[in-house]
């Protein structure tokens, strides 16, 4: 069985530049083999860790529609799309959802997209889902099992107020979670209390925060992938010690 840790929380929160940094903590660390799935459909965790995305698992259910070669059935096209779509990294692999459906049905293609997906993850100890913005893909129940979700948020109250909605959403759905936080980035100070809401959602100890690091923000305009980020950054060690203390995956 694979170690989970799933993000989520409202767009703009930095999200998959926690992501990314947690792929490279579970790498120095050892924790490999590791696949990392952008289920965002504005994929860009591959920028995050520099490499380049040249296809998507929607652009293989949009080709099974039309673009099956003769003799060959749908079951192996989409295997092989999907072995396509995979980026090899260094010490992990990416997969990128892409774009949710189009017009017509995708019954058929999307039945076969998660059951390769459901065969793909085993051959891994450890999955990072950086989720779409919001609540789509909990409702949807495309992920059934996660060791530790992190719901991020910047310290606005509307962000917050979008994570406690999630985790209250989660807890009402047949999943496995088995820990859920809460993770103020881009903080400039710790807040002297945080809003009801968030106590009454989170224990107080189930609230990380993360510092707010102009390098960051610099890496971000310059287009230089925030995984690559130096280890004194102030960003790269809090969230090292956040995982360190957080991330607990069986022994293999």
């Amino acid at each position: 069985m694979s170690y989970t840790v799933a993000l989520g929380g409202k767009g703009g929160t930095g999200k998959t530049t926690i992501a990314g940094l947690l792929v490279r903590y579970m790498i120095n660390n050892g924790m490999k083999p590791v696949l990392a799935i952008d289920a965002d459909s504005n994929a860009n965790l591959n920028d995050v860790l520099g490499v380049k995305l040249e296809e998507t698992l929607s652009d293989a259910r949009e080709m099974m529609k039309t673009d099956v070669p003769a003799g060959m059935t749908k079951d192996i096209f989409m295997e092989m799309k999907v072995e396509q779509s995979l980026i090899e990294g260094n010490g992990y692999d990416l997969i990128a959802m892409g774009k949710p459906e189009g017009p017509g049905c995708y019954c058929a293609a999307n039945n076969l997209l998660s059951n390769l997906i459901d065969r793909l993850m085993k051959n891994y100890h450890y999955l990072v889902v950086d989720n779409e913005a919001g609540m789509e893909h909990f409702s949807r129940l495309t992920q059934k099992d996660i060791d530790l979700l992190l719901l991020v948020s910047d310290p606005s109250r509307r962000g917050m107020t979008a994570a406690c909605r999630i985790a209250q959403l989660v807890r009402s759905l047949p999943i496995r979670v088995e820990e859920t936080y809460l993770l103020v980035n881009q903080l400039r100070a710790e807040p002297d209390s945080w809003p009801q809401e968030v106590l009454e959602t989170f224990a107080k100890d189930h609230i990380k925060m993360l510092p707010a690091d102009p390098l960051l923000a610099q890496f971000d305009f310059e287009g230089k992938p925030t995984a690559t980020l130096p280890d004194d950054a102030p960003i790269v060690q809090a969230a090292n010690g956040l995982f360190k203390e957080l991330v607990k995956p069986p022994k293999y």
